[in-house]
């Protein structure tokens, strides 16, 4: 018998139709193609890019040259531009404002790999500092208010360039996905004087059922009411409601057990296309009770269709549980696990 689940901080629902559930080796595999053309992010090629706006160097090295372990620039693309002002304005019912933002790109290794778990926990440790380097910067433009860190790995998940890399885009307004966690995170404090993040991961914690890895400080687990197959979040134990205000050790605990979900994600699916992404608090906020910063991991397994689209209700055909248990069965190797550069 199918399952509605309702998420308990947006109020989404989704059917967990287990009768329609695939195991892992049944989901059509996409692998990473290596493309023929030169790749602008590999180290010697910085050319090829506009100039960095932070890049992690050995001493002495030049900017814009080689010598570089992690590198910011801007999207050669943008989706939004950082020159002007929001220039907010309506059109009758309608509001709307110019296209103001920024769009970065973190190229994450000199070298030419295709996803987070070629990287050595040490690379994963600059990455996310990385992050929280732009962030800190980018909050410190009153015109901003929101920064979303996401990344696409393979064709499926919208990557167009295959070397490993995040992306950046800030923009002066909230995003709706982060308004609706904040709203109703903010209902649940409001009803039970607790944070639903919090509690999500207390009762994870007892149960077991759902947790995909434990740490000290992490938690990494497939949410009760998962959108999709594999659905992963991390999520810090204690509360915080910005990524930026992350702790040292706290960012070398989640660099390690970053590396290891997502290998195990890549074991388990046969290295499947996936996106992950940051939710964090506001730029114009300061530390928030109800609100809990968090990376959700979607592995490009399905499709939305008609019903997903017309409804808003998801269909995941692989129960959460079923998930957590076939992620927290892969073995990682000692190569997998520790850094090996």
């Amino acid at each position: 018998m199918p399952d509605l689940r309702k998420d308990p901080i947006v109020g989404r629902w989704v059917i967990v139709a287990e009768n329609r559930a695939k195991r892992p080796h049944e989901f059509e595999s996409r692998p990473h193609r290596r493309r023929g053309a030169l790749c602008p992010f590999c180290e010697g090629h910085e050319g090829n890019t506009p100039d960095e706006i932070l890049a992690y160097r050995e001493p002495d090295s030049p900017p814009n040259r080689e010598g570089w372990r992690v590198r910011v620039v801007p999207n050669k693309f943008p989706a939004l531009e950082i020159a002007g002002s929001p220039n907010k304005g309506c059109d009758g019912i309608y509001d709307r404002m110019e296209g103001f933002g920024t769009h970065e790109v973190i190229i994450e290794s000199p070298r030419h790999v295709v996803s987070t778990s070629d990287l050595s926990e040490s690379q994963v440790r600059e990455v996310l500092w990385v992050y929280r380097d732009r962030l800190v910067d980018l909050k410190q433009d009153r015109r901003l208010v929101y920064g979303m860190i996401f990344k696409n790995v393979g064709e499926a998940a919208g990557a167009s360039i295959e070397h490993v890399h995040s992306q950046l885009i800030a923009t002066p307004i909230v995003p709706v996905n982060v308004r609706e966690e904040m709203t109703g995170s903010l209902d649940f404090y409001h009803g039970r004087g607790r944070c639903v993040y919090c509690d999500m991961i207390q009762q994870e914690l007892a149960h077991e059922k759902r947790i995909v890895l434990d740490t000290p400080s992490f938690v990494a687990l497939c949410p009760f009411a998962g959108r999709f197959p594999f659905e992963t979040w991390i999520l810090p134990k204690l509360h915080a409601s910005h990524y930026e205000n992350i702790r040292k050790n706290e960012v070398e605990e989640l660099s390690a057990l970053l590396r290891q979900v997502i290998g195990k994600i890549e074991t388990a699916l046969d290295r499947p296309a996936y996106n992950y992404f940051i939710h964090t608090a506001p730029f114009d906020t300061q530390e928030l009770g109800h609100y809990h910063w968090h990376i959700e991991i979607m592995p490009s397994l399905t499709k939305a269709a008609g019903f997903e689209w017309g409804s808003g209700v998801y269909i995941n055909t692989v129960a959460p549980e079923a998930s957590a248990e076939i992620m927290r069965s892969v073995n990682m190797t000692a190569k997998d696990q520790h850094d090996t550069h």
